[in-house]
């Protein structure tokens, strides 16, 4: 069993997805390098876990 993600992450993940759709992909590296530009996270590993939800997001939006 995975991890539940806080609504705060799902939140700002899908807010990034709907607004800049297309700058994302199914890549985690080159989604980490957009949250980077989009964001003004300041903790890496909360950079890392909204990220990871945009990769996942998208997967199930190609499905």
């Amino acid at each position: 069993m995975g991890q539940v993600r806080p609504t705060y992450i799902k939140r700002i993940a899908i807010e990034l997805v709907k607004n800049h759709g297309d700058r994302f992909t199914e890549d985690f590296d080159h989604n980490k390098t957009q949250v980077t530009e989009l964001t003004d996270v300041k903790s890496i590993s909360m950079r890392n876990r909204i990220t990871g939800y945009v990769t996942r997001y998208r997967k199930q939006e190609q499905a």
